[in-house]
């Protein structure tokens, strides 16, 4: 087997990585206008059925299984930004016609919903092109001290695009108005394509992707079915396919119950849930750049694989936790569940992608961007799934056995296990590396 794992001999400094980080804070920029805001100006607003804005987020997700398509193209094409900036202004364009659709929805219904089916498919086929390309391109762009300290700035520029957007927006919202809402959004997906054009400039030069070649290397005459085959028969990426999907089901499921779980169970106010809310979230920050600082510095404490396994255990452990506050009552300290809840899926999710980064490039030579693409694939199917079984999941049985308590306790105890799981995934993962790390020194000692 042909081993791609030669950086580029140009790898970025911090300014490159923030700048590539710009780009995933304007792609969250838009996507939280999308999943967020235009769901409540549907349900509220119009009050339109909730299924309806789950539904069509719930299509933008799955939508992404075309990722490993977008990555094998950029692999082809031997450059990632033109696929980045595409994808960002097709991103854009299904933004406003988003909300072009949802204004629409009670005055055209049939006509605004087939608007909406397509302009959220296309949301979610920028944020797969984009999304995908970013990642294959810092993979190969970022060396291994910095991979861990690059996967903790792309998740808080994330964030922070998705606060600095929310807040903005929300100011000119009001008074709110159809021609409003859709102005906002146009100009937020204006700003959030110059903003990721202006961040790639200059990153993305030739031969970046074709190790050796300006035009794909030995991808370029590889149709798609093949590179994904190839990509599959690899046992790393496999089981890191695997282990994505199966953390991300977890995790997903888990972000949506936590404040009705607080409210239902505990009595919480909607403001008492929203603090809450908004403590997971810091703990969220905190557990990432830990994990950053851990292993960027000259003395890396432990590996990315190792924080990885250890984030998955920790969160199985904090979602047993929910369960036993389910059981106990008010009596149990809550608060320090959600921090430990935080901590650890911070931990898990940054190690995870300094991971992806570091795998991106081991297997067949010139395949990273069909790589990225499965496991960002993987990720918005689970995302897809995650949420609709997490919540159905909680009506089911709590109809069945009239109790919510019972309702929640047994997601949490599923997404418990589901994270256990996802550790033996990466656990098989890094024992493969072990292995191939041996059989190549074998080689060369031979």
């Amino acid at each position: 087997m042909i081993r791609d794992t030669a950086q580029d001999p140009a790898s970025l400094g911090w300014t490159g990585i923030l700048r590539l980080g710009l780009v995933q804070a304007a792609l969250g920029a838009v996507v939280v206008l999308v999943t967020s805001t235009l769901n409540r100006v549907m349900v509220v607003e119009y009050a339109l059925p909730a299924l309806l804005p789950g539904m069509l987020v719930a299509l933008h997700y799955a939508v992404q299984i075309v990722r490993p398509r977008f990555g094998h193209g950029s692999d082809r094409g031997g450059r990632r930004t033109p696929w980045i900036i595409g994808g960002m202004a097709a991103l854009a364009l299904g933004g406003v016609l988003c909300a072009l659709a949802a204004v629409s929805l009670r005055r055209f219904p049939t006509a605004a919903l087939l608007l909406a089916i397509g302009a959220y498919s296309l949301v979610g086929l920028g944020v797969g092109a984009a999304g995908t390309s970013l990642l294959a391109l810092m993979a190969r762009r970022v060396d291994d001290r910095r991979r861990a300290p690059a996967a903790t700035i792309m998740w808080v520029l994330m964030i922070a695009g998705f606060a600095v957007t929310s807040i903005t927006a929300g100011h000119f919202l009001d008074p709110y108005s159809p021609q409003r809402l859709v102005l906002v959004t146009a100009v937020v997906g204006l700003i959030a394509l110059s903003v990721a054009a202006a961040a790639v400039f200059g990153l993305d030069r030739g031969g970046v992707v074709g190790a050796g070649t300006a035009g794909g290397g030995a991808r370029a005459g590889v149709d798609f079915a093949t590179a994904l085959r190839s990509v599959w028969s690899e046992p790393e990426a496999r089981n890191f396919t695997m282990f994505v999907f199966v953390s991300m089901l977890a995790y997903s499921a888990q972000e949506l119950l936590l404040e009705p779980f607080c409210g239902v169970v505990f009595g919480y106010t909607v403001g008492e849930s929203a603090r809450l809310s908004g403590l997971w979230h810091a703990a969220v920050l905190i557990g990432m750049v830990c994990v950053g600082v851990a292993c960027g510095g000259a003395r890396r404490f432990g590996s990315l694989r190792a924080w990885t396994i250890g984030g998955c255990c920790a969160s199985a452990a904090a979602i047993s936790s929910l369960a036993c506050a389910g059981i106990v009552g008010p009596a149990w300290p809550l608060r320090a569940s959600a921090v430990l809840l935080g901590l650890s899926n911070g931990v898990f999710a940054v190690a995870a992608i300094g991971s992806m980064m570091e795998l991106a490039h081991r297997g067949e030579a010139n395949g990273a961007g069909v790589r990225m693409g499965l496991w960002g694939a993987s990720q918005a199917v689970a995302f897809a799934c995650g949420g609709v079984l997490g919540t159905g999941i909680v009506d089911l049985v709590g109809h069945v056995v009239q109790a919510p308590v019972v309702a929640y306790v047994t997601v949490f105890g599923v997404e418990a296990a589901l994270f256990l799981v996802a550790a033996r995934f990466a656990f098989r993962v890094s024992a493969q590396a072990r292995r191939d790390s041996n059989s190549e020194l074998t080689a060369v000692a031979a």
